[in-house]
C-alpha cells in the first residue's frame, strides 16, 4: 500500500511558489498591464509556467515510482546530449550560449541537468556492490558529476556549473572522507588569500604552520609525519602560485571583476558592482516590515536590474522588509530540514540518495542566490528555487522535487 505524497512538504512547496509569484508581479508592476491573467507580462507567463509545473508534478505522482531509477541512465545520456547539442546551436545570450530558442520560449537544458545526474548518480550508489571507499568507484561516480558540469562550464554557465558541487554532500553522506570536504574549504581560503595578500606571504605563513605542525603540535614525529607536512606544503604552494592563472584565464572578465568588486579590492557602483549595489539599498530600505507591496520605490523605478529572475530577493527586502525576509529565508530551511528527514527515514538506498541530493541542489541554490543579491558571495546568476520567474528553472526544480516526493510514497520497499 503506497503512502500518501507528504503533506508538509507540499505545503512548504506551495507556500514558496505563491509568494514568489507575489513578488514576481511586483518586481514587473505596471499599471497599464496590471491583470493577473495578463500573459503578455512575465507575471502572467510565470502562470503559465507554474500551471505546466503543476502538470508535470502530477504526472509524476501517477507515474510508478520504479521509472525513475530504471530510466535513470536514458535520461541522464538525453539530457547529456541536449548539453552538446546547445554548444553548438545556442544563441549567445548576456555572454553566454546555453539557451536553446524554441520559438515560442527558450530552453535552458543546464538547468534539468542537475535533477538527470541526482538520478543517474543515484542509481549507480544503489547498487549492492558499490562501495565509495573503493577507487574504481569513486572515479565513475565523480564522472558522473563532472561530465555535465564540463558541458555546462563550456556554455559559460559558471553558475550552474557550481551547482554541481551540491553532490559533495550526498556523497558525503555515503561514506566520502571529510578530508575532500576539508581540502575545498582551504582551497577556497587559499584562493582568496592569494587574491587580497602577496604570495609570498601566504606560502611563508603555510610554511609556518607546518613547522609548527611538525616541531610543536607532534610529541613525537615520524617519517610519515614530516612527508605528509611537507608534501601538503608544497600542494597548497602551487596552487597558491596558480591562481593567477586560473582568475586570468579560465573566468571572465565581468566574473573577475565581480570578485574584484566582492572582495573590495576595486570599488564599483555604475557597471560591474551596480546590480549589488541597488540591491543592497533596496533591501536596507524596507526596514523592519517593508515597504508594503506594490509600494516599493526601487522596484518600481527599474533601479536593479533582473529583479524578477536573480534578484528576486530584493524586491522581498524592500517591500516585505526583515519580517518577510525572515519569513521566506524560515520557509526555505524548513523545506531543507524536511527533506533531510525524509531521506533518513528511507529503505531504499536509491532514495536516501536522491533525497540527500534534492537538499543539496535546492540548499546551493538558496545559500548561493541570497548571499549574492546581499552582497556576501560573487554574482554568478543562478534562480532561488520555486521563486525567481523562469520556466526552465521552475519545471527543473518541480521535477526535482516531486520525483522524490513520489518515491518516498513507495519508502518500504526497496527501489533498485
Amino acid at each position: 500500500m503506497e503512502n500518501k505524497l507528504d503533506w508538509v512538504t507540499l505545503l512548504l512547496y506551495f507556500a514558496i511558489l505563491f509568494f514568489g509569484w507575489l513578488n514576481i508581479y511586483a518586481a514587473c508592476y505596471d499599471e497599464s498591464h496590471a491583470a493577473v491573467f495578463d500573459f503578455s507580462t512575465r507575471h502572467g507567463k510565470q502562470l503559465i509556467w507554474i500551471g505546466i509545473s503543476l502538470f508535470l508534478a502530477l504526472v509524476i505522482t501517477m507515474t510508478e515510482a520504479r521509472v525513475f531509477s530504471s530510466t535513470a541512465y536514458i535520461i541522464y545520456m538525453v539530457v547529456l546530449v541536449l548539453l552538446v547539442v546547445t554548444l553548438f546551436i545556442a544563441q549567445v545570450i548576456k555572454g553566454g550560449h546555453s539557451w536553446i530558442d524554441l520559438g515560442a520560449f527558450k530552453f535552458q537544458p543546464s538547468e534539468f541537468a542537475k535533477f538527470a545526474t541526482a538520478l543517474a548518480l543515484s542509481k549507480y550508489m544503489s547498487y549492492p556492490d558499490t562501495d565509495y571507499k573503493v577507487m574504481k568507484t569513486k572515479l565513475i561516480a565523480w564522472s558522473f558529476v563532472l561530465i555535465p558540469a564540463l558541458l555546462t562550464l563550456l556554455q559559460h554557465d559558471t553558475g550552474s556549473a557550481m551547482v554541481f558541487g551540491a553532490f559533495l554532500l550526498p556523497l558525503f553522506r555515503e561514506g566520502m572522507s571529510p578530508k575532500i570536504l576539508i581540502s575545498g574549504l582551504v582551497a577556497a581560503v587559499l584562493f582568496v588569500a592569494a587574491l587580497l595578500v602577496n604570495k609570498f606571504i601566504v606560502i611563508g605563513s603555510m610554511a609556518a604552520i607546518a613547522i609548527f605542525y611538525l616541531f610543536v603540535w607532534l610529541n613525537k614525529r615520524t617519517r610519515k609525519h614530516y612527508v605528509w607536512a611537507i608534501g601538503l606544503f608544497l600542494a597548497c604552494s602551487l596552487f597558491t602560485m596558480s591562481v593567477d592563472f586560473v582568475f586570468e584565464k579560465v573566468l571572465e572578465p565581468h566574473q573577475r571583476d565581480r570578485i574584484y568588486v566582492l572582495l573590495g579590492k576595486t570599488e564599483d557602483t555604475r557597471s560591474t558592482g551596480y546590480n549589488v549595489h541597488q540591491s543592497k539599498i533596496a533591501i536596507g530600505s524596507g526596514g523592519i516590515a517593508g515597504k508594503g507591496f506594490l509600494n516599493g520605490t526601487i522596484t518600481k523605478a527599474d533601479f536593479v536590474p533582473e529583479q524578477e529572475t536573480d534578484f528576486i530577493f530584493c524586491t522581498v527586502g524592500e517591500e516585505w522588509g526583515f519580517m518577510g525576509s525572515t519569513v521566506v529565508i524560515a520557509l526555505y530551511i524548513a523545506l531543507l530540514l524536511r527533506l533531510v528527514r525524509l531521506a533518513e527515514r528511507q529503505y531504499s538506498r536509491f532514495t536516501r540518495f536522491y533525497g540527500y541530493s534534492v537538499a543539496s541542489i535546492l540548499f546551493v541554490h538558496v545559500f548561493i542566490n541570497i548571499g549574492m543579491v546581499l552582497g556576501l558571495l560573487p554574482v554568478i546568476g543562478i534562480p532561488l528555487p520555486f521563486f525567481s520567474y523562469g520556466g526552465s528553472s521552475l519545471m527543473a526544480f518541480t521535477m526535482l522535487l516531486f520525483i522524490f516526493l513520489r518515491q518516498d510514497q513507495e519508502r518500504t520497499k526497496t527501489i533498485l
